[in-house]
C-alpha cells in the first residue's frame, strides 16, 4: 500500500488598487508527495448513508450533498463465485513476523529506514511488529476459523539468504520457519499464495551496488534468491508472486522518499537520490528480475511443480475530471504511468509510448533478448486496488521529477463534492465503483487475462484512537467491503475473469511510514501483547464469501 506525506503552505499576495489602497489575498494549500494537487474533505458522509443512495456512478456533478454517485445497483443475493475461486487475507513479512535480530536473518533497507530518525511518523518499526513469527499455529488458527480458502503471505529474503548475494549462505533456519507456515496452513486446508518480495530488500544489496538501481546485479541476486525459495516450498506451493507493488518500489523508495531506501532529489529528506531518473531505473531492474525469477521457475520447476506465476501491480482507476478530450486523454496517460509502465512490457513487450515521449533516455530501454525475456513473463495478473482519482489534464510541460504523466490528480469534483469517504489514510477515498473500471480496462488492454485480486481493503477514521468496543464493531470498514465486494461481482458480470480477492489485512500491523498508527487489519492487534480479536469486518468478509461460493 501507499503512504504520502502532506504539505501545507500558505502564500499571501499583496497589490495595489486603482485608488491606490493596499489589497492582501491569502491561499492555502495542500500537497501531498505523490500528487501534485490534492483536495481532501474535512469530513466526509458515513457510508451507511452512501448504501442507501444507488444511482449511476457518473450522475457525479450535480449531487453536491450527497455521495449518490458512488455505488452502482446491487448484485443479487444468488450470485455465485466459481468452486475454484480463491479468497482470504493477506499480509507481507516486515509488517507481521517480527523477530528482525533472530534465527539468522539479516538486516533489511527497512530495519535501516526505521532506525533514521522522522522516517516513521511516531518512531515504531517492524522489530517485533505482529509478533506473527512466533505466533505461526494462532494464525493460521485464525484463518481457519474465518474459513478461508488461501492466504496471502511473503517471504522474507533476509531470513532465506541474509546477505542476499548469489553467492551468500542460506539461512536454514529461515527456510525451516516457513516450512513450519507453510505446512501449517495445508493441514488446515488453506492455500498458500507467497510473494517473494514485499518491499524488504537485505541491506547487503542496498551497501554494495545500490540494490535496485542496479541492473546488472540485482536481477542476478534475485534469480539465486528465487531459485532457493522454488527448490524449498515449490513442492506444496503452486501460486506464485515475484514483487509486490513496484510502483511503489521504485517511486516511494527512489522517487519522493518516503519509503525505504529514502533516496529522492528532496535534500531536506536526504542527501542522495536523484528522483527524474532513479524511479525509472529502479523498475527496469525489478522488470528484468521478475523475468529471470520467471524463467527460472518455467524451465527448472513448472513442469514437475504445476504451480503458477505473475507479479502483482497495484493501480487505482483515474476518472477524467471532466468531459473534455484533454481529461480524458490524461486519465489514460496516467493509468499507464501508474500500471502500464509494468504491464505493458510484460503483457504486450515494451514501455508504453507514452512513458518514452515524456521521459526520453531517462527511461531504460530494454535489448531485444530483454524484451523477449520479459514479454509473457506471467501466467496471469496481479493486482492490488484501494481508490480512484480524478484526472486532469496538466497544460505546463512536465517537470523533470514528474512521475505521473503530466497530470493533475484531484479527490473531489469541480463543484467541491469529494469523490468518496475519505479513510483514515489521506490518499484512501471509498470509490467502489472505479474498481470495476480498472478490472474492465485491464481486462481489455491485455487480451482478457485471468485477475488474481491480492489485495483490497481501508483503515478507519481515527480508528487508532477509539475505544476497544468501536474499535472491533469496524463499519466503516465493513461497508467499504460490500461497496469493493459488489464492484468485483459486477465486473465478473462483465466478464472479467477475476479467480481471487484477498483482503488487506488479516490483521492490523505495522503500516511502513505510517507506523503502528494507521490499522488496515480485519482482526485487531493489541502491539503490547500480541492478542488478536477478530473485528466486525472479519465476520462480514468471512459469511460473504461463505453465502456466495460454490462448494466444490
Amino acid at each position: 500500500m501507499v503512504n504520502y506525506k502532506k504539505t501545507t503552505t500558505t502564500t499571501s499576495t499583496t497589490i495595489k488598487t486603482a485608488d491606490g489602497a493596499t489589497k492582501t489575498t491569502t491561499k492555502t494549500s495542500t500537497v501531498y508527495d505523490r500528487l501534485r494537487t490534492f483536495a481532501t474533505p474535512e469530513s466526509a458522509i458515513p457510508l451507511d448513508t452512501v448504501n442507501r443512495l444507488m444511482t449511476s456512478p457518473r450522475k457525479q456533478y450535480a449531487d453536491a450533498n450527497t455521495y449518490a454517485h458512488l455505488l452502482e445497483p446491487q448484485v443479487g443475493p444468488s450470485f455465485k463465485y466459481p468452486a475454484d475461486f480463491l479468497w482470504g487475507f493477506a499480509t507481507a513479512s516486515y509488517q507481521i513476523e517480527g523477530a528482525v535480530a533472530e534465527e539468522g536473518r539479516g538486516r533489511t533497507i527497512w530495519d535501516e529506514f526505521c532506525d533514521t530518525p522522522g522516517k516513521v511518523i511516531d518512531a515504531t518499526s517492524g522489530a517485533t511488529a505482529c509478533d506473527s513469527f512466533h505466533r505461526v499455529t494462532e494464525d493460521v488458527a485464525l484463518l481457519k476459523a474465518y474459513g478461508v480458502k488461501a492466504y496471502r503471505f511473503s517471504f522474507a529474503w533476509s531470513r532465506i539468504i541474509p546477505l542476499g548475494g548469489r553467492d551468500d549462505p542460506v539461512n536454514p533456519l529461515g527456510i525451516a520457519y516457513y516450512n513450519r507456515l507453510i505446512d501449517t496452513l495445508l493441514a488446515a486446508g488453506i492455500t498458500p499464495f507467497a510473494t517473494l518480495y514485499h518491499w524488504d530488500l537485505p541491506l547487503a544489496l542496498a551497501e554494495r551496488y545500490n540494490g535496485l538501481l542496479n541492473s546488472e546485479e540485482f536481477p542476478k541476486d534475485f534469480e539465486r534468491y528465487a531459485r532457493v525459495v522454488f527448490q524449498s516450498f515449490g513442492d506444496r506451493v503452486k501460486h506464485w508472486l515475484t514483487f509486490n507493488e513496484p510502483y511503489c518500489s521504485s517511486k516511494l523508495g527512489y522517487g519522493w522518499g518516503n519509503h525505504a531506501p529514502g533516496r529522492t532529489s528532496d535534500r531536506a529528506k536526504n542527501p542522495v537520490g536523484d528522483t527524474s531518473v532513479e524511479p525509472w531505473r529502479a523498475g527496469h531492474s525489478i522488470l528484468l528480475a521478475h523475468a529471470r525469477a520467471v524463467n527460472v521457475y518455467r524451465t527448472e520447476f513448472q513442469a514437475t511443480q504445476g504451480g503458477k506465476i505473475a507479479i502483482t501491480l497495484n493501480c487505482d482507476w483515474g476518472e477524467p475530471y471532466s468531459d473534455s478530450e484533454e481529461d480524458k486523454a490524461a486519465a489514460v496517460r496516467y493509468l499507464e504511468f501508474y500500471v502500464a509502465w509494468f504491464a505493458d512490457p510484460i503483457f504486450l513487450g515494451d514501455y508504453p509510448e507514452s512513458l518514452k515521449k515524456q521521459l526520453g533516455n531517462r527511461l531504460p530501454a530494454f535489448s531485444e533478448e530483454e524484451k523477449a525475456l520479459v514479454k509473457g513473463s506471467a501466467d496471469f495478473f496481479g493486482l492490488n486496488s484501494y481508490t480512484t482519482r480524478l484526472v486532469e489534464n496538466r497544460d505546463a510541460a512536465p517537470e523533470l521529477d514528474d512521475l505521473d504523466g503530466n497530470v493533475i490528480q484531484h479527490t473531489a469534483y469541480s463543484n467541491g463534492t469529494p469523490i468518496g469517504p475519505r479513510a483514515e489514510s489521506v490518499w484512501l477515498f471509498v470509490v467502489p465503483w472505479g474498481l470495476r473500471k480498472l478490472l474492465n480496462w485491464l481486462d481489455n488492454r491485455y487480451d482478457h487475462p485471468d485477475i488474481f485480486l491480492t489485495e483490497n481493503g481501508c483503515s478507519v477514521p481515527n480508528e487508532n484512537n477509539l475505544t476497544k468496543e468501536e474499535l472491533l464493531n469496524d463499519q466503516f470498514r465493513v461497508n467499504f467491503y460490500k461497496g469493493y465486494l459488489n464492484a468485483v461481482q459486477l465486473a465478473i458480470n462483465d466478464g472479467v475473469k477475476i479467480k481471487s480477492y484477498f483482503a488487506w489485512s488479516l490483521l492490523d500491523n505495522f503500516e511502513w511510514a505510517d507506523g503502528l498508527q494507521t490499522r488496515f487489519g480485519c482482526t485487531y492487534v493489541d502491539f503490547d501483547t500480541f492478542e488478536r480479536i477478530p473485528k466486525a469486518s472479519a465476520r462480514f468478509v468471512s459469511s460473504h464469501f461463505k453465502a456466495h461460493t460454490i462448494e466444490e
